[in-house]
This record gives structure tokens, sequence and C-alpha cells, in this order.
């Protein structure tokens, strides 16, 4: 199934409004002169901890500590984020080192 040279026109038209929108709209709605509003300060505290820990409950809800692996390469993973975080506060490194880690001892080890 394909579509039309018009839904296409519009599909195209729809992404590039909602890029637009999530770009500009921040920017109308809190100007540079006013002062940021104590709940937006406040999820910027919170936010950022909370996702990580509900990616780490996500990524380890289908861990079976009964299978071969018994979760050493997900438990090593982890620990590898968490000590490169600590050691270089730089996130892509610690997600990226972590994320290689684990796919190097599930390809070649376990």
């Amino acid at each position: 199934m394909s579509m039309t040279l018009t839904e296409q026109i519009i599909t195209i038209g729809m992404v590039i409004l909602g890029t637009m929108i999530t770009r500009f709209l921040p920017f109308l709605i809190f100007p540079a002169g006013k002062p940021t509003p104590g709940f937006v300060r406040y999820l910027g505290k919170v936010l950022p901890a909370a996702v990580f820990g509900f990616l780490v409950v996500y990524s380890l809800k289908n861990v079976n500590l009964f299978s071969e692996s018994h979760g050493i390469p997900e438990l090593t993973g982890v620990l590898t984020v968490a000590g490169l975080h600590l050691w270089k506060r730089q996130m892509l490194l610690s997600i990226a080192g972590g994320t290689i880690c684990y796919m190097l001892l599930v390809q070649f080890v376990f």
C-alpha cells in the first residue's frame, strides 16, 4: 500500500510542523526574561534520576537468575555503568561502556 503524492506532502508537512512546535514552544512558554517556574526546576532535578531508575527496572525485568547465565552479564553491565559514571561523570561514556561490556559478555562468554 503506497501513499499518493498529496498524502506524502501532508505527512511531511505534519512532521515538519510537529518538529517546529516541539523546538519553539518552550521558548514561547518560558521567555528569557522571566524566571523559570518552580515546578519546572523541580522536574529538572528529579526526572533524570527517575528516568534512570525506570530504565534499570525495565532492563532487568526479564532477568532470570535460574537461567544458564544467572544474570551475570546484566549485573556486570549495570556495575560497569555505575562504576564509569562515578569515575568520569559522563553519561554517554557510562551508557556506552555498560552496553559494550554487556554485549561482549553475551556474544562471547555466555
